[in-house]
């Protein structure tokens, strides 16, 4: 870990669950080269955990707030902190609503 890498943690409100929105995060942290994951919260509600350099997590938040295709996204809410360390790469964390 290194001083220049940032976490950002958001989680995006809308309709974001049944659109892919969590294969459309993966592929485009992982087009940035950030580590993390994404995940289905039971709210209806989808969070985030992005690790990398600052201006490459910020321009993630800005992929978020249009989504994919079908999504509407109603909110973004985003902390950026210190990095703290993730398993390298990014996958797709299992939510905790039916749809999983």
């Amino acid at each position: 870990m290194t001083a220049d890498r940032h976490r950002v943690r958001a989680t995006v409100r809308g309709a974001v669950q049944g659109v892919g929105f969590r294969v459309f995060v993966k592929e485009t942290a992982r087009g940035l080269d950030l580590d993390g994951w994404v995940a289905n919260r039971s709210d209806g509600s989808v969070d985030v955990v992005a690790e990398g350099h600052r201006p490459d997590l910020e321009r993630l938040v800005l992929r978020l707030r249009g989504g994919p295709p079908g999504a509407v996204v109603r909110e973004v809410e985003v902390h950026f902190e210190p990095a703290g360390g993730v398993t390298p790469g990014f996958t797709i964390r299992t939510g905790d609503h039916r749809g999983d």
